[in-house]
């Protein structure tokens, strides 16, 4: 039991102490940064999705004429 109480004390000395956190501004940036890649992910699997599905939709209906 005693380990565990050593491992919380230094765990909190170590984020409140030791750890550099962001400011607010660098935590926007951030959010914002993740969210145009996120977004622009997205358009891509979508364009392949699409592309993907129009070759297959273009061969299967050239195999059944």
């Amino acid at each position: 039991m005693a380990g565990v109480v050593q491992f919380i004390k230094e765990s909190y000395e170590e984020m409140t102490q030791k750890v550099t956190w962001p400011t607010w501004g660098e935590l926007q940036n951030s959010a914002v940064l993740v969210l145009v890649a996120s977004f622009i992910i997205a358009i891509v699997i979508f364009a392949m999705d699409k592309g993907s599905t129009f070759v297959l939709d273009t061969f299967y209906k050239s195999l059944s004429n």
